[in-house]
């Protein structure tokens, strides 16, 4: 047994328990939206590849994402954009689309009995767990944290097809050197960029 799904089960006092999930993907980029994502996980699930997204490879991630999909009990993906990043800022837009994610899995009868967090807040009446690197800790919140960075980098993908010049497949919307000279050479553009960002707020005050 992985130590992830360990530390799921020390929450479960039977098989029926219903644990919870949540993490996000893309709070550091300066462009694209950031995504979150709630999974609920079978009490006899394990597979001890799932880990913090970040320390997969692409071709692990999207292996697992299959998986996870297939095998999840209950899961939800939440897009928020941009301008609602602007609007509210970056924390509230992750805990936003968490929200919706738990939300979604009440309003579809799977209200879980256990809510872990990668240290993040929800509005729940069950057992909040709010960890400091859950992804790293958790087997549900190490699925979430998968089906939110695969779910990202798609989209991210399929703006690099619209914007060639801007490399977003390859740094997806960190801010790594060659982002930040193709943004200085070609501009911002609107509705893809968080205008509430240094570096794009930088750009704009030049324009």
């Amino acid at each position: 047994m992985s130590k992830l799904k360990e530390y799921d089960d020390s929450y479960r006092t039977n098989s029926t328990t219903l644990i919870a999930g949540f993490d996000e993907a893309g709070r550091g980029p300066l462009c694209g939206p950031v995504v979150a994502a709630g999974v609920i996980l079978p009490s006899d699930f394990d597979d001890s590849k799932i880990n913090d997204s970040k320390k997969l490879t692409d071709k692990q991630r999207r292996s697992l994402f299959i998986e996870i999909k297939e095998k999840a009990i209950f899961y939800h993906i939440s897009i928020i954009s941009p301008q609602t990043i602007d609007e509210i800022n970056i924390l509230e837009a992750s805990r936003l689309g968490m929200q919706q994610a738990l939300d979604e899995m009440i309003k579809d009868n799977f209200e879980p009995d256990v809510v872990i967090t990668d240290y993040m807040k929800l509005n729940t009446s069950k057992n909040l767990v709010s960890i400091k690197k859950g992804d790293a800790t958790s087997l549900s919140v190490a699925a979430a944290s998968i089906l939110a960075k695969v779910t990202r980098d798609d989209i991210l993908m399929e703006i690099d097809k619209k914007y060639p010049d801007y490399g977003f497949a390859k740094h997806k919307g960190y801010p790594t050197k060659a982002h930040l000279e193709a943004l200085e050479k070609y501009g911002i553009i609107d509705g893809i960029y968080r205008k509430s960002y240094g570096p794009v707020k930088k750009i704009i005050e030049k324009a």
